[in-house]
């Protein structure tokens, strides 16, 4: 499956007064390499809401294991891939890297969505395009 590798340098604005990391940002973090990760397999988010006639990937479900705090100042590698992908749903696993060292794991389910005709500005889960699919698993 497909990877992505992003650097990112920890800013004093994602820093708790403790001066590491507030967790949040980590999420903010995920969702910024999920949309690199896509573009990779080329499908920008906002090119693939187009192309697709979708709303988009939203999370339905998150959550992450800390090792080892980062700092303001420090470099981290977040690595992204997708794990599964089912009909409507996916799977995302981040891992966090301080050089070698595993930081964070960080995990996401994703739903494919589009529009519901059926609702007032409904929306509902939608088959995942093959080509998506086999977008990522070239990778």
């Amino acid at each position: 499956m497909l990877v992505n590798r992003h650097t990112r340098t920890i800013e004093w604005g994602d820093c708790d007064p403790a001066g590491i990391v507030f967790y949040p940002r980590y999420f903010a973090y995920f969702d910024d390499c999920t949309g690199r990760l896509f573009a990779l397999a080329g499908y920008p988010k906002y090119e693939m809401t187009q192309q697709f006639d979708s709303v988009g990937i939203p999370m339905v479900d998150t959550r992450s294991k800390f090792y080892i705090p980062s700092r303001y100042g420090e470099e981290i590698v977040i690595e992204s891939q997708v794990t599964e992908f089912r009909r409507s749903s996916f799977d995302v696993q981040h891992r966090v890297y301080k050089g070698d060292q595993l930081a964070i794991e960080g995990f996401e389910t994703r739903v494919w969505v589009g529009r519901d005709d059926s609702k007032p500005g409904g929306i509902a889960a939608q088959p995942i395009p093959q080509e998506v699919i086999s977008a990522f698993k070239k990778g």
